[in-house]
């Protein structure tokens, strides 16, 4: 188990932690590469989720920023904004914001109640968004 520093309004995980169980955390969080947690994660404001983490359950959260190469078994529900870096594997997202979407990331269905910005080759499933555009290749 790892232990949370808090700083204001945000907490931050210790480097290469991993969090047995459900995490929940009331104000913004930042994980730092090659944290894992092994249940669900709830995030109250904006979650930055650093290269290489895993989550073994779904995430829900204000905003977010998952990492490059991260793995989300389960599906990414957020009130706000969600952008999803380089080679990330997620299961699904459902965004209140707009979604952006790296190259070579591989996601089930995306909804985004506002834009859905693609930047070069990814494999998804459906895509949905109030207006979409795909740049690059």
């Amino acid at each position: 188990m790892a232990k949370v520093i808090q700083i204001g309004d945000t907490f931050y995980a210790e480097k290469g932690a991993y969090f047995d169980g459900n995490v929940k955390i009331n104000g913004n969080f930042m994980v730092p590469a090659h944290t894992h947690f092994w249940g669900r994660l709830d995030v109250s404001g904006r979650l930055e989720l650093g290269p290489r983490s895993s989550v073994a359950l779904g995430i829900t959260c204000g905003s977010a920023i998952i990492g490059s190469n991260v793995r989300v078994k389960g599906p990414i529900v957020s009130n706000g904004d969600i952008t999803i870096l380089d080679n990330a594997i997620v299961h699904s997202v459902q965004a209140d914001g707009k979604v952006i979407l790296r190259q070579g990331i591989r996601v089930g269905d995306v909804t985004a109640k506002d834009a859905l910005i693609i930047h070069g080759k990814i494999k998804s499933g459906k895509l949905i968004g109030k207006n979409v555009k795909v740049l690059g290749d």
